[in-house]
């Protein structure tokens, strides 16, 4: 399994502390003046090889990734125009129902109101006369 370049990066951090960490220890009990200890090689050189490790890594990812082929689409062939369609014949206006189911309009109603009104008024004045 290849190791992420995110995770080589925290691996050489954590490497260079142990390091650190070894440099110190080994100048303090030994002196700055003695040659690297065993560990100390140890860790050098693994963060030589993850140092490599990371610098290849970060070529390949410079190189130019291979790119999927583009799907080349048949032609359809085209479409027949479509005949024009021959126009309907005109209905026959509906006749006017003169039922039980027809209701008066609003204006019909208003119209019956008011003439109701007026003979009512009339009513009133020949009774006032008599």
């Amino acid at each position: 399994m290849p190791i992420r370049t995110a995770s080589l990066s925290h691996q050489i951090q954590k490497n260079g502390v142990r390091l650190h960490l070894a440099k110190v220890i080994r100048a303090h009990s030994k002196g700055a003046d003695h040659p690297a200890s065993e560990q100390e090689q140890a860790l050098l050189d693994e963060r030589r090889a993850l140092k490599e490790a990371k610098a290849q890594r970060l070529a390949e990812a410079k190189l130019p990734k291979p790119k999927a082929a583009k799907i080349v689409k048949e032609a359809k062939p085209p479409k027949a125009p479509k005949a024009p369609k021959a126009p309907k014949a005109a209905k026959e206006p509906k006749a006017a129902k003169s039922g039980k189911d027809h209701k008066p309009s609003r204006a019909d109603k208003l119209t019956k109101k008011a003439e109701n009104l007026e003979a009512a008024k009339k009513a009133e004045k020949k009774s006032a006369k008599t």
